[in-house]
């Protein structure tokens, strides 16, 4: 009776691990972004966890540590665990695209939002920003500003990453071929704070005159270069950023910066979700495989407009 009542409690025990598993792996998603050193990736996340939850799903969060063998590992793990889906911001376009195949090979959907993949076809769908369009917008802000001309420092953001190199091109789209428009120092800051002040102090350093205009591909680098201007007392530079986060959003309301771009992470985020959701419940293919967003760019005249106005202190 002892042997008979050890095998049944083996057997069901056995047996209950077998039927949770499945299931546990079965409802969860992973949600994975470049980054949660940089505030635009922190809401990110928020977004995608909050809308996975509120469609049924668990969130497994993925943070990339800007570094695409991290990223790269995480999906390898979630392909293991069995996971149902894969949304996803990858930290570099052509570093994340064996991972991102694997998951596709593996019949994982896969949706990347704000960074695209092109090379790895079998993607589901691409939710973002048109940051081509971005870019332009920052560039023909300038044009209107200063119709005179102008000088320009430009940061550029991560090399690799598919939004530093679209908002760049877009601002050179408007800016070349006009004279009175001279970019007269580029260089990468990697999106980071601290990287857009150095760069900018070094640059300042440099020139005789100061620039009319200082452009970053992102708030943090733009913020960066704000305390490099203060700190030598500078003034009349326009300060432009992009991704209007509640810290850039308060240094246009209050002066401190002339604009920045709103590309709408949070709205990018729940559609990347939905779309990935709709496949896994009844195999519902997105009507556009790709669906880019307008960004639109805030000055202290259109604030109203800006996502994540409410959090501004």
């Amino acid at each position: 009776m002892r042997k008979y009542s050890r095998r049944l409690v083996i057997a069901s025990a056995l047996a209950l691990s077998l039927a949770a598993t499945p299931a546990f792996a079965a409802d969860k998603i992973l949600s994975s972004v470049p980054g949660l050193s940089f505030p635009f990736f922190v809401h990110m996340m928020k977004a995608f966890k909050a809308e996975i939850v509120k469609q049924g799903y668990e969130p497994i969060e993925s943070d990339g540590q800007v570094s695409s063998p991290k990223q790269t590992a995480d999906i390898e793990a979630a392909i293991t665990q069995g996971v149902k889906g894969i949304v996803i911001s990858p930290n570099e376009v052509d570093a994340m695209a064996p991972a991102l195949q694997q998951a596709v090979d593996a019949k994982i959907p896969v949706v990347t939002v704000d960074r695209r993949v092109p090379s790895v076809e079998g993607i589901l769908a691409h939710i973002g920003a048109d940051n081509v369009k971005g870019g332009e917008a920052q560039g023909n802000l300038i044009v209107s500003m200063f119709p005179d001309g102008a000088t320009i420092i430009n940061l550029q953001g991560q090399p690799g990453a598919s939004p530093a190199i679209d908002r760049n091109k877009g601002l050179h789209n408007v800016l070349d071929g006009k004279d009175k428009y001279k970019i007269v120092f580029e260089q990468t800051a990697g999106f980071a704070r601290d990287k857009g002040l150095s760069v900018t102090e070094a640059a300042l350093a440099g020139m005789p005159q100061p620039p009319k205009v200082i452009v970053a591909a992102n708030d943090d680098m733009a913020l960066g270069a704000m305390e490099a201007v203060k700190a030598r007392n500078l003034s009349g530079i326009a300060i432009i950023g992009f991704d209007a986060l509640p810290e850039a959003l308060a240094q246009v309301r209050d002066g401190g910066m002339t604009a920045t771009i709103e590309q709408f992470p949070g709205k990018q985020s729940a559609l990347g979700v939905q779309t990935l959701v709709a496949f896994l419940k009844d195999g519902t293919k997105p009507a556009q495989k790709v669906l880019l967003l307008t960004p639109v760019a805030v000055t202290k005249d259109n604030l109203n407009i800006a996502e994540r106005l409410g959090e501004v202190k």
